[in-house]
């Protein structure tokens, strides 16, 4: 009879359970973790509320950090053992979409190898980290070794919240001395919000109503904030660029009202930068949009994964450049995974990211 092992369930929309599963089975290309330690993300909340289908029986989670249970027998370069880190985008690294460095939309070994967003699998089309162990499928492709002298809490954010924030500035193709607004500071927005400011935007303005949000978007490198309950922040965002707009606008909300303030803030050859995860119609507002002919570019950006984006990532932690660990506000073992949710889905108590331990 196999070894069972403790994991977050999703069960129906409303309804997500700690319950048993067997402990996963290892092929030739796969590894099997020991999770120490994984989080909560948006998208879980999204899953949780039915606003994003999964099916039902699946475990939860994309942002592993863990140790190496075991190896695949035709996994080489890694050791059992050996703390690692997985993207909570996972891509074949072989197929047509990986090649072409379309690592997120990777749909594997098929005819053209290309799937919307096929590359995220934990959580979504396989079993996730919120559990005891993870298989991590294509695992060369896939592990990256978290460097000595990093804990848990501070690459934590590297799987997704990390890459996703940096990614929105990356896609706004961010140059020394622009001018960005972030819609919403949450832990995705705040990371954009750093990303920027390593890019080297020199006004960078943060729309946040919650103080905590508010206060950590400046150590991220905002210079202006936008209290959106007390300023239109249309109106305050071109007030601050004296009519001029900004740059580049990232949504990192995924709201109609975010994405729309977002097109109205820009300039005329600007780059929106979006990176909510949608649960309706958008529609574009036809007088920012200028008809179609302001040459404003729209960017859509799936969490960039793989072993090299995690790596790079943990060495910007590494140099102190940013201090992701410090999105940790609460912490949770696995078993209290069901009150973690709670908290987080109703954004209570300041929270920003929960630690969840096995």
């Amino acid at each position: 009879m196999a070894e069972l092992m403790k994991a977050a369930i999703f069960i129906k929309p409303g309804r997500i359970v700690l319950g048993e599963k067997p402990i996963p089975d290892v092929g030739p290309l796969d590894a099997l973790l020991r999770i120490t330690t994984t989080t909560i993300c948006g998208t879980d909340v999204h899953i949780l509320k039915g606003e994003y289908p999964v099916e039902a029986g699946l475990t939860i989670g994309h942002e592993p950090v863990g140790v190496i249970e075991k190896l695949g027998s035709a996994v080489t370069g890694y050791e059992e053992g050996q703390r690692v880190i997985a993207g909570a985008i996972t891509p074949a690294g072989t197929s047509y979409a990986s090649l072409c460095g379309c690592h997120a939309q990777c749909g594997g070994q098929g005819k053209h190898g290309f799937k919307a967003i096929g590359g995220w699998r934990f959580g979504n089309t396989i079993d996730g980290c919120q559990a005891e162990y993870l298989l991590v499928p294509d695992a060369m492709a896939n592990l990256a070794p978290v460097p000595d002298g990093l804990t848990d809490e501070q690459v934590l954010m590297c799987p997704d919240i990390m890459s996703t924030g940096f990614s929105g500035a990356e896609s706004g193709k961010i140059k020394i001395g622009d001018t960005v607004a972030v819609f919403a500071q949450g832990p995705i927005g705040l990371c954009a919000t750093a990303g920027a400011h390593m890019m080297g935007a020199t006004t960078i303005i943060g729309v946040e109503t919650v103080p905590e949000r508010q206060e950590m978007a400046r150590r991220m490198g905002a210079t202006h904030i936008v209290d959106f309950n007390k300023v239109d922040p249309v109106d305050e965002i071109m007030n601050i660029t004296d009519g001029r707009g900004v740059d580049v606008a990232i949504e990192a909300l995924g709201i109609q009202e975010t994405f729309e303030g977002a097109m109205r803030v820009l300039r005329p050859g600007g780059t929106l930068s979006s990176l909510g995860v949608y649960s309706g119609d958008l529609a574009i507002p036809l007088e920012p949009f200028s008809a179609g002919l302001g040459d404003h570019t729209i960017r859509t950006t799936l969490c960039p994964g793989g072993k090299e984006r995690m790596r790079r990532l943990m060495d910007v932690v590494a140099s102190g450049r940013v201090d992701a660990g410090q999105l940790v506000t609460h912490h949770y073992p696995l078993d209290s995974i069901e009150d973690a949710y709670e908290l987080f889905s109703h954004q209570r108590d300041g929270v920003l990211k929960v630690a969840i331990r096995p």
